[in-house]
């Protein structure tokens, strides 16, 4: 049996198809060939068009099964993998009723603050497990507010991964693991957040019907298998967001166990089975895939959104024609610290870590005489990488000690500057692995029709291709050079607290 698992990010929607019996992939693609467009109609606001999601996956599906050996009658299960926190809002027949708004959109900030007070911190905390904040429920209530028109049009509300199921299975369906990103999830109760809802005025209603995260959700209707050129009732049988995916496919699943990412944003997400809340909703609390009421399992995850778009941003105005590797051999040639130079990495929208701040992307020190492109390369994956340690010092605090951290071999993580930092100014010895979002998408989808027989049967041909341990003789100079980087970011009004 072959399954096909998708990961829908905000770049290019990737596609693999899984040699369930001996856990190789078969066949990967991703579309577009470019990076997709974020529409920016004001400064601080992030769209796409889910429609263009769909028509890309169409893509990614038409070109793995032009690979030998992938046939569609073999394809026994379907996994979803999407970017979290977005909103899409359709009319009953499932058209997109406008742009999705997207996780990187920071327009609600200020609903979810007051919401926070209104509602009371304690009372979300203890509740929902964050503040309502810039995430999914917050941009519907910016809906009802500034489109009214629209918002009484709406019949379902749906997260990027539930519209792409909506449009495979012709149902409206979400998970817990979803509502919970969306805030929409109420941990002591068991149910959808009655609550907040009220406070937005939102129907419940307009929520999908809940299914499971590993099991089947629905079947592929004859129209989208016409479309994407698969069977009519094949099930899809996963959904999850990015992270807790990018977390199943490493076997990050358990207490303790910590997974990382640096695409487009970069993550954190330790697995813990205790809701202690960040008091300033820095760091989040979600429904993780294996998350039951009777075994919590919840992914506290940190996350940078300027990350991988801070480098590609770097790469087009200065790299010229240079690849990401050329890029990172000319960075090589600067020493730890970039001879000064200081990259914040915060211009991709308001960061959750930093209490919904927007202070914007920073290269500072820079002497016109000394510095060249190459220190501006370092200095950037440096300032990645403080950034998660930032964040990693919060989940510290929070009892999230990393001590172990797993990753792709992919984005960022290619980078020996950036693995190396990393581990240097955490202390944590960096695992990288040959697996990726969509790879735990088609891994998920095989569990949820039980061609594994569990989660731990699906990873045992999971393999560790490489581990960077702390240097020794660069943790003085790492340390000196993350000093600099956080008393840059106290000079900009953000103050490290852990209590």
């Amino acid at each position: 049996m072959l399954s096909l698992g998708f990961d829908l990010g905000s770049s290019f929607v990737k596609g693999t198809v899984l040699d369930v019996a001996t856990g190789a992939v078969a066949a990967s693609a991703s579309y577009p060939k470019e990076e997709m467009t974020i529409n920016a109609p004001q400064p601080g606001w992030a769209e796409q068009d889910p429609d263009y999601w769909w028509e890309c996956l169409t893509y990614v599906t038409r070109d793995l099964l032009s690979n030998r050996g992938v046939r569609s009658r073999d394809v026994g299960a379907i996994g979803i993998s999407y970017q979290m926190h977005g909103l899409v809002v359709t009319d009953a027949a499932g058209k997109p009723l406008r742009p999705s708004i997207i996780w990187c959109d920071s327009r609600a900030v200020s609903i979810g603050n007051k919401a926070f007070r209104d509602l009371g911190e304690e009372y979300c905390l203890a509740t929902m497990l964050n503040s309502p904040g810039n995430f999914t429920a917050s941009k519907l209530r910016w809906v009802r507010e500034h489109e009214p028109e629209v918002f009484r049009r709406i019949s379902h509300v749906l997260l990027p991964g539930d519209y792409i199921a909506f449009r495979m299975t012709g149902n409206a369906t979400t998970t817990i693991t979803g509502l919970s990103e969306g805030i929409f999830w109420d941990f002591r109760s068991g149910s959808t957040a009655k609550r907040l809802l009220e406070h937005y005025e939102i129907d419940p209603a307009v929520l999908g019907r809940v299914v499971p995260t590993l099991g089947e959700q629905g079947r592929l209707t004859r129209a989208a298998a016409e479309a994407l050129g698969l069977q009519e009732g094949t099930p899809v049988a996963y959904r999850a967001g990015d992270q807790p995916n990018n977390a199943l496919s490493l076997n990050v699943l358990e207490p303790g166990e910590v997974a990382a990412t640096a695409g487009t944003s970069g993550v954190v997400n330790g697995v813990t089975d205790r809701t202690n809340a960040d008091p300033y909703s820095r760091v989040n609390l979600f429904a993780h895939v294996n998350h039951a009421t009777t075994r919590p399992r919840l992914g506290m995850l940190l996350c940078v959104n300027g990350t991988g778009i801070l480098y590609s941003w770097l790469r087009r105005v200065v790299g010229g024609s240079m690849g990401y590797t050329e890029l990172t051999t000319e960075a090589a040639g600067a020493a730890v610290g970039s001879e000064g130079i200081v990259v914040l990495p915060f211009g991709n929208g308001a960061e959750r870590m930093l209490e919904n701040k927007e202070v914007g992307a920073r290269f500072l020190g820079v002497d016109l005489v000394r510095h060249s492109r190459g220190h501006l390369i370092r200095a950037a994956q440096e300032g990645i990488a403080f950034s998660l340690h930032y964040g990693m010092r919060i989940m510290r605090s929070m009892g999230m000690a990393a001590g172990v951290v797993r990753a792709g071999r992919a984005n960022l993580f290619l980078s020996p500057i950036f693995r190396e930092t990393l581990a240097n100014v955490s202390g944590a010895r960096i695992e990288l692995y040959d697996t990726d979002g969509s790879v735990g998408a088609a891994r998920g989808a095989a569990v949820g029709v039980g061609a594994y027989a569990d989660l731990r049967d699906a990873f045992r041909s999971l393999k560790m291709l490489e581990a960077v341990d702390p240097q020794p003789s660069e943790i003085a100079a790492t340390a000196e050079a993350y000093a600099a980087w956080e008393r840059e970011l106290e000079r900009v009004g953000v103050t490290h607290t852990t209590s």
